[in-house]
């Protein structure tokens, strides 16, 4: 499935410290998604390539 800004993801690389998370795509280029982790009182920004992530 095509990922596109605005798209919940999920993390799907089991080495990766988010493995699992989910978050909002903000931006995609150049085979790289930036995410949006938002947990309570913090938010965090991570990028990573398309491959090791999933549209939920």
């Amino acid at each position: 499935m095509l990922i596109l800004p605005g798209s919940t993801v999920r993390v799907t690389n089991p080495n990766d410290t988010y493995y699992r998370f989910e978050g909002l795509v903000q931006r995609v280029s150049d085979g790289k998604a930036a995410v949006l982790f938002e947990g309570g009182n913090w938010d965090k920004l991570v990028t990573f390539q398309l491959s090791e992530i999933e549209v939920v």
